[in-house]
């Protein structure tokens, strides 16, 4: 089975892109064709600092590779290294109604958050996915739920161009964890854990193990210091199990018997232990990554030369199925 998936290079990973994304990588390298990369050209549709924009490439390729994904079993790369992406993206923007586009509540959300940085390219944001994903004939995609409604759009659009111009895309199928789609923020567990969150709610991936403990033990719960998942009344110390449960490979129901008759503050401390003990490998595999830049970007080199082949492949069959040369 193809699989294709990305994130964009505008700041750390933290546990939420971890469980909702990347652990499926990891598991999806071992048996699928997957392809990976850096969605660079996604990037530059909000507010960024161009000085900054390849420094966080490439810490987010070390993030990748520190994370687990293996070069021998999958293709990394920069999305901006194969301009196939693009070239299918202004094919596909001839077929999407524009009101289709407006409609995507990522355009609306951040269009209200960068009033001053409304532009084309935020609108056309589910076009250029689409093509990342449609290039490679993807069968399926592992994304979050916040992704839904772009994938959807993409389906579409393959429909679309397979009636238009004959049968060319496989139409692809979203994989969603079955636990930890959306992992919450540690402040505020009503709302999901982001990157621009106000820092004490995200535990990045690569976090020392002093601040990750401070955040645990921090961590929003409530006050009746029972172990018990219970999303709607307990949603605090719920987003914390579920976290729990998907680092110790135990069942919520499980860890719920463990803790029973403990206070927040044991299964806090635990929680914070087990996340170091996980995590801290990752965080010296990167800073042994982040000093090697030429075995980084020879990884990414050989990614896009991979990508490249399948994307010029699928390109000459769009050319001639759409009257072009």
């Amino acid at each position: 089975m193809k699989i294709f998936s990305g994130i964009r290079p505008t700041g750390d990973i933290h546990l939420g892109n971890y469980l909702g994304a990347i652990k499926q990588w990891i598991e999806l390298q071992e048996k699928e064709d997957c392809l990976f990369c850096v969605v660079d050209w996604h990037a530059i549709t909000t507010p960024y600092d161009e000085k900054t924009l390849q420094d966080k490439i490439f810490d987010l390729s070390c993030s990748y590779l520190a994370a687990g994904l293996d070069p021998k079993k999958c293709s990394l790369f920069i999305q901006s290294q194969v301009k196939e992406h693009s070239e299918l993206a202004w094919l596909l923007g001839t077929i999407i109604p524009l009101g289709e586009l407006k409609r995507m509540t990522q355009f609306k959300d951040k269009s209200q958050k960068h009033s001053e940085y409304i532009n084309a390219g935020l609108l056309n944001y589910p076009i250029l996915m689409a093509a990342d994903i449609l290039l490679y004939k993807t069968e399926a995609v592992p994304i979050g739920k916040d992704q839904v409604q772009h994938l959807e759009l993409t389906r579409n659009v393959a429909e679309k161009f397979n009636k238009k111009y004959g049968k060319t895309f496989i139409i692809p199928k979203p994989m969603l964890p079955k636990q930890g789609a959306v992992i919450m923020s540690l402040t505020d567990p009503n709302k999901k854990m982001s990157k621009s969150d106000d820092g004490k709610g995200c535990i990045g991936l690569f976090e020392n193990p002093k601040e990750i403990e401070k955040k645990i033990m921090s961590a929003t719960t409530d006050s009746d210091n029972e172990i018990r998942y219970d999303l709607e009344k307990k949603s605090g110390i719920s987003n914390l199990l579920t976290i729990y449960s998907l680092f110790s490979n135990q069942t919520i129901k499980q860890i719920e018997k463990e803790f029973k008759g403990k206070g927040y503050g044991d299964f806090k401390k635990s929680l914070s232990q087990l996340l170091i003990k996980k995590l801290e490998p990752l965080r010296i595999k990167k800073q042994d990554l982040m000093k090697n830049p030429d075995l980084v970007y020879s990884i990414l080199d050989k990614g896009a030369k991979e990508a490249r082949k399948k994307a010029e492949q699928t390109m000459i069959e769009i050319r001639n199925k759409m009257g072009l040369k």
